[in-house]
């Protein structure tokens, strides 16, 4: 009890104030004696040693920012001299916490204060945890020492067992700021504080392993930048000194480059070329942009297959049994690929494969409307060739430069899709087809149909210049095959170039045909179905093509047979039906519900169109293949005075002239025809053409206003098995017209079974298919006045014409 009793009693010291410093139990430091509180404090602690014995004590208090803290340390004045400068000092040894009291009285001019010894005692023998930290931080000392080469103090570390004077001893660490000295000094107890000296110095080695890192990884890159550098200017000058002993030219990168072109199997022009720019490239230092724009070219430049070409299959009945097997129908382009590979056949075996610099290809234009095999059939032309095939899809571009390509002088420039389809094929003669050819529009980029023009010229694509190569490409051996729905959309120049080639749209039985041989078994793979699971009869076929689609193509009749098969996928899978299942045109309305085209003829012939006077049918050409076109006409109430003539339906300029001229040739014919003309000059005549919304234009309609108007005069019906096109004159006479094949398809395909065209148009009949005339009666006419012979039914005997009056 007495021992414990002196260790907390009171003690009565002079303050030495330490500004932003922090002195620890077991530390020894050297302080100046020029300061006037530290030189009051050590003398006032000299004068009462005097009178008590044992060496002079202060108390070593830390203050920051003028504020004392509230633990300070015991020291004592081991010694009195002078420091290495000269000046006076005084050593001090630190030697215990103490606890700051309240101020008191002592002699000479110091602060005096009162304060009590904290008890810093550790239990014995020390916990396994403590002794781990004690390792710990040993460990952790040792290693900052030893990167600071401090070798001696390692030992004296490793000396001390004591876990206070261990904690303490981190207050010479100098990266402690005073703020964290400080925390050391007030946290009392030992194992506490040595737990907070062994994070303070796990954080210090991290932050010096990451600073450490960062220095590293700059050094080196700072070392490489300077060594490559080094490197690269005694590799110049090297060079240098080859060039002048040899006199040669030798550059840089560009010996693997010189090496390719040389190695290149390229024509004399573009290896020419192709030399030069590696000799720029020489020239070209590293830094500059314009070696990066030569290494790209030499390396587009080397990857055409400027000499490969692949060889034609002139197994000319072989080609031909291609074709047949992947399209039916379609006789104009068969036959014409199948000449082109005769010829190519004899020029062969003559040696005319080249004839004044240009070789034997060919341009066609496939025009069509949708749906009718324009595009499959380039593949198939390439397989029955044996060559290779790529497409390039022109619809929506406007930019010149995806034809021809951009100057080298872009950034990001590219060759043009021209020269890029022929370095994806492969070879110089592959079969390349330009897609939607009549989609291609133009705009402050340039006009990519004029770029088209070499492209697709004979006589000139054998020296086509890209703006990216400039070099001579020869595309005098490629097969360019050029699809377009609309003719007139395909500017006249380029239209020129091309030979023209019209697929018109099939024919029923050839729908049935591709329908069984193509469409249904691709959709059966595609649905989950094998052939023998589901049939589908050719009565549902005829079906499908004939009442559930109306079109020139077969894409909506492909999407109806998916329909079907997925419709009997579902139902088998749901256990509604079972497999095999035959499918007949009796299943279709409950499978895909009801028809949706019913021929007009098979309609009541109260609800036909022309089951009242002044409705005729013609016949017109639409961008999807050929159709049906009704004409409507009636006069206006004589008690409204609306003279004159409307025209209603989108018309343009040429059919509002035809309609024009029609009203006219009645007018001054009205007698001799037996039609109360009279009518048409007080009252107003109006004449629609249903399906409003879209436009319509030309000449080919004039006969079937006409023959609506004379309906309309003297009140005959027009028979619904007739259908019309040709061009009337002020005379009567009918003009031909064209479309004549896509207009007898349509036709045939919308029931009607008497066709009236102009006489002069008679040959076209050469080009539609036998089994469609054989089931149309085809009358060729001169004069309106047959037409109106065949056209009107005979007039009810004793009945009066009934006259539509417009509302």
């Amino acid at each position: 009890m007495a021992a414990e009793s002196a260790a907390f009693t009171p003690l009565t010291l002079p303050v030495l104030p330490l500004d932003d410093e922090v002195v620890l139990p077991g530390m020894v430091v050297p302080l100046d004696l020029s300061d006037a509180e530290v030189r009051a404090a050590v003398e006032a602690a000299q004068a009462a040693a005097r009178s008590e014995p044992g060496k002079p004590r202060v108390l070593l208090v830390p203050r920051i920012d003028g504020t004392h803290a509230a633990t300070g340390v015991l020291g004592t004045v081991e010694q009195v001299g002078r420091l290495a400068d000269g000046d006076p000092g005084a050593l001090i040894r630190g030697r215990g916490r103490v606890r700051i009291g309240a101020g008191t009285t002592g002699p000479g001019a110091a602060l005096w204060v009162e304060g009590t010894r904290v008890d810093e005692t550790v239990p014995d023998p020390l916990p396994g945890q403590v002794v781990e930290l004690v390792k710990e931080y040993k460990a952790l000392a040792t290693a900052w020492l030893r990167k600071r080469g401090a070798w001696q103090v390692v030992d004296r570390v490793q000396a001390i067992d004591d876990v206070s004077a261990l904690a303490d001893n981190s207050g010479y660490s100098p990266f402690l700021s005073t703020e964290q000295k400080v925390e050391l000094l007030e946290t009392t107890d030992p194992v506490a504080r040595l737990k907070l000296a062994t994070q303070q110095l796990r954080d210090h080695l991290a932050e010096q392993d990451v600073a450490e890192t960062i220095a590293k990884d700059v050094q080196e890159g700072v070392d490489k930048q300077q060594r490559e550098f080094l490197l690269r200017r005694q590799l110049e000058a090297v060079r240098k000194e080859l060039r002048e002993i040899n006199g040669e030219q030798e550059g840089e990168e560009s010996d693997d480059y010189r090496a390719r072109v040389e190695a290149a199997d390229l024509p004399e022009k573009v290896r020419e070329a192709a030399l030069k720019e590696v000799d720029k490239l020489e020239r070209s230092s590293d830094q500059s942009p314009e070696g990066s724009w030569i290494r790209t070219w030499l390396d587009t430049v080397l990857e055409m297959p400027w000499n490969e070409r692949t060889e034609d299959a002139y197994d000319i009945r072989g080609a031909q049994s291609v074709l047949d097997a992947e399209h039916a129908g379609l006789e104009d382009v068969k036959e014409r690929i199948t000449e082109y590979l005769a010829v190519r056949k004899r020029r062969g075996d003559r040696g005319l494969g080249v004839v004044g610099g240009r070789r034997g290809g060919a341009v066609l234009a496939l025009v069509g409307p949708p749906g009718v095999g324009k595009t499959s059939l380039g593949e198939s032309v390439a397989h029955a060739m044996g060559r290779k095939f790529v497409r390039v899809a022109l619809g929506g571009v406007r930019d010149e430069a995806e034809i021809r390509g951009h100057r080298r002088t872009y950034v990001g420039a590219l060759p043009g899709r021209i020269v890029r389809a022929i370095k994806e094929a492969g070879s110089m003669n592959p079969v390349v087809l330009l897609d939607e050819i009549d989609k291609v529009g133009s705009d402050f980029r340039g006009d990519p149909a004029a770029a088209l023009l070499e492209v697709l010229d004979p006589a000139q694509n054998h020296t086509f210049r890209d703006h990216y190569l400039e070099v001579e490409l020869d595309l005098s051996d490629v097969v360019f095959l050029a699809t377009a729905n609309v003719l007139e959309a395909i500017p006249e120049a380029l239209l020129d170039r091309m030979e023209l080639v019209r697929l018109d749209g099939y024919t029923e039985d050839e729908k049935v045909v591709i329908a069984r041989d193509h469409l249904l078994p691709r959709q059966l793979e595609r649905a989950g179905l094998d052939a023998d699971e589901v049939t589908v009869d050719e009565g549902a076929l005829r079906k499908l093509a004939g009442e559930y689609t109306r079109e020139a193509g077969v894409r909506t009749l492909e999407r109806s047979i998916a329909r079907l098969l997925r419709k009997v996928a579902a139902q088998h899978e749901l256990g509604e039906r079972e497999l095999p299942f035959t499918v007949t045109d009796a299943d279709l309305r409950g499978l895909i519900g009801r028809p949706h085209h019913v021929p007009e003829s098979a309609q009541d012939p109260a609800e036909r169109r022309t089951a009242v006077p002044g409705v005729a049918t013609g016949l017109a050409v639409t961008g999807a293949g050929g159709d049906v076109l009704y004409v409507e006409a009636s006069l206006a109430d004589p008690e409204t005075g609306a003279a004159g003539l409307t025209l209603t339906g989108q018309l343009g300029d040429v059919m509002k002239e035809s309609a024009q001229i029609a009203l006219s040739f009645l007018r001054s014919h009205g007698a001799e025809l037996e039609l109360p003309v009279g009518d048409l000059k007080d009252r107003g005549v109006h004449i629609h053409f249903p399906a409003g919304a879209v436009p319509k234009d030309g000449p080919s309609a004039g006969v079937t206003m006409t023959t609506a108007l004379a309906s309309l005069l003297s009140g005959r019906l027009v028979r619904t098995d007739v259908a019309m096109t040709g061009e009337v004159s002020l005379t009567g006479r009918v003009l031909p017209i064209g479309g004549v094949k896509q207009k007898l398809l349509a036709a045939h395909r919308a029931g009607i079974t008497t066709v009236i065209i102009p006489k002069r148009n008679k040959p076209d009949l050469d080009d539609v298919p036998a089994q469609v005339l054989d089931k149309l009666d085809v009358h060729a006419v001169t004069d309106v006045r047959q037409v109106l012979e065949l056209a009107l039914a005979p007039a009810t005997s004793g009945a009066q014409p009934e006259v539509p009056v417009a509302a």
